[in-house]
């Protein structure tokens, strides 16, 4: 079994705080909440976490999503306003140079696609929206997929391949491509399994494996299987198929709002209505087919209220960010 260590607590004004990324180096953090603002926070030279930046002028509602760039350039914002900003610090502080509109709703999620070169946003409007990045401050719409029936709550794109998933109110999981043929984006998958509400998704390292939380209190794991596989799984014409080889139930007491599957260790971690963090290790020899993952370590009342976040450090092995209804963001290591 393994511990997760408070490494320490960052405060910060009223609010529940929602979303968490980590800068690609690992070194800066930022956060986003009720407060409708942005705060960036960095180590100082005591490696005490501190905020020194908030960003106040882009939003006039809640703030539900934050998201860095590949190259670390630029931070992508959603908010309940139904805009998402794009923040950059060529200037040496942080500026608004985009403001992207068209969602009829508030925007809860908003992702970058690997080379940098492709947005997502998805909102309450049912909608999926790919932008394209023309330059670093023009952003086009390449399209509006109307593929769910409800609320989106979030999109990831996969760690390789310009191929994106949603997550929605409608229970269900969605993959889009780009169709070489004509160019249009197309819903090419959907994946039906959970019971409830899609809240969180994130792909595994090779981008091979797809973990999702639910309202349902379950996580799933869902493999690719690839044309021609060697397992006989049968495939539609020249895509892959994604099904369900686990399910992770009777961890959680509650809704799981979200989950990070880090690409160093290979841990998963989730963020439960119950207040609780828990960590899943996949077991060792464990078939790919049918694998096996153990709880390996459960922080209760790791925050007062809901935690809405977890996100594993993309440079720093076993160093995790959690918030929270609470309003609080706390810093923690995973000791094996």
């Amino acid at each position: 079994m393994g511990k997760l260590h408070l490494v320490q607590t960052l405060k910060k004004d009223a609010g529940r705080v929602w979303n968490l990324d980590w800068h690609p180096k690992g070194d800066v953090l930022a956060s986003c909440g009720e407060e409708k603002a942005i705060r960036i926070w960095t180590k100082d030279l005591s490696g005490k976490w501190t905020n020194k930046v908030v960003l106040t002028d882009g939003h006039k509602r809640t703030v539900r999503q934050v998201s860095w760039s590949p190259c670390g350039n630029y931070l992508a914002s959603a908010s309940f306003d139904a805009t998402t900003c794009i923040w950059d610090k060529k200037s040496g502080e942080f500026e608004c140079n985009a403001t992207l509109e068209g969602h009829e709703n508030e925007v809860k999620s908003v992702a970058w696609s690997k080379s940098g070169n492709l947005l997502a946003t998805c909102s309450r409007d049912k909608s999926v929206w790919v932008w394209e990045v023309a330059d670093e401050d023009e952003y086009d719409c390449a399209a509006v997929l109307n593929a769910h029936s409800q609320d989106v709550k979030k999109v990831m794109f996969h760690p390789d391949r310009d191929l994106l998933a949603s997550a929605s109110y409608d229970n269900t999981i969605k993959f889009f491509r780009d169709d070489p043929i004509d160019g249009d984006w197309v819903c090419c998958e959907t994946l039906s399994g959970h019971e409830s509400t899609v809240w969180s998704i994130c792909f595994d390292k090779t981008g091979s494996r797809l973990a999702s939380c639910s309202d349902d209190n379950t996580v799933k794991i869902w493999k690719e299987y690839l044309p021609g596989n060697i397992e006989g799984v049968q495939t539609q014409d020249d895509d892959s198929t994604w099904k369900c080889v686990c399910t992770l139930a009777g961890y959680h007491q509650r809704t799981v709002y979200d989950i990070s599957w880090c690409h160093l260790t290979g841990l998963i971690a989730t963020a439960c209505g119950d207040d609780a963090i828990r960590v899943f290790k996949e077991d060792e020899g464990s078939d790919p087919n049918s694998p096996n993952f153990s709880l390996v370590c459960t922080v209760e009342n790791a925050h007062n209220e809901d935690v809405n976040c977890v996100v594993w450090n993309p440079i720093i092995p076993y160093l995790l960010a959690s918030c929270s209804d609470d309003g609080e963001i706390k810093i923690w290591e995973f000791l094996d």
